[in-house]
């Protein structure tokens, strides 16, 4: 029963959000992708099929970490970052570590393996751990970053100079957190 009510959440969030991003389809810029496992609720590998290098040679699957730009989920594992998580919101790994397992379920949901996306670049492409930095789009329209934040399953993460969306994701971070939509609405 609870995970119909889950799944029927979900939906008329995606729809909510599908309406709100009717706006800003997918543009010819976008690299398009196949998302091959979700890391974490804000990180995913994905398969870039083919791409032109220097005008000529075609690659093809190319693999890359993908982190989305102004999401940050709980960490999903036990490691120095969840330690600091914990120590910030005054609680035990344990917990962090439980709430980034239900953000990491929330994302493979969106992003199951095969899923077609489409990644959007801001003013930095990669970070310095050489992982591209990307809104992910799914071909419907809805962005993957802005549906994590808005059912309350990610805290909002802005790092100049790639703050495109900052405004929509407060939005959303708010109005999830107030609802106590996701993660928000757990004691």
């Amino acid at each position: 029963m609870r995970k119909v009510k889950a799944l029927i959440i979900i939906f008329f969030c995606l729809l909510n959000l599908k309406l709100v991003f009717a706006k800003n389809p997918i543009k010819p810029d976008f690299v398009k992708a196949k998302v091959i496992r979700v890391i974490d609720g804000d990180t995913i590998v994905v398969s870039i099929p083919k791409t032109k290098f220097n005008d000529r040679k075609v690659l093809k699957n190319l693999k890359f970490k993908v982190r989305l730009i102004g999401v940050d989920t709980p960490e999903s594992k036990v490691n120095k970052r969840a330690k600091l998580q914990a120590e910030k919101a005054r609680t035990d790994v344990k917990k962090i570590i439980k709430l980034g397992l239900l953000a990491k379920k929330f994302t493979q949901k969106l992003l199951p393996r095969g899923k077609t996306v489409f990644l959007e670049f801001d003013v930095e492409p990669q970070d310095r751990y050489g992982r591209l930095l990307a809104y992910v789009w799914l071909e419907d329209g809805i962005m993957v970053n802005a549906a994590i934040i808005c059912s309350g399953y990610a805290y909002v993460l802005t790092v100049p100079p790639n703050v495109k969306y900052e405004k929509l994701f407060r939005k959303c971070f708010r109005k999830a957190f107030l609802e106590k939509k996701g993660l928000w609405g757990l004691d």
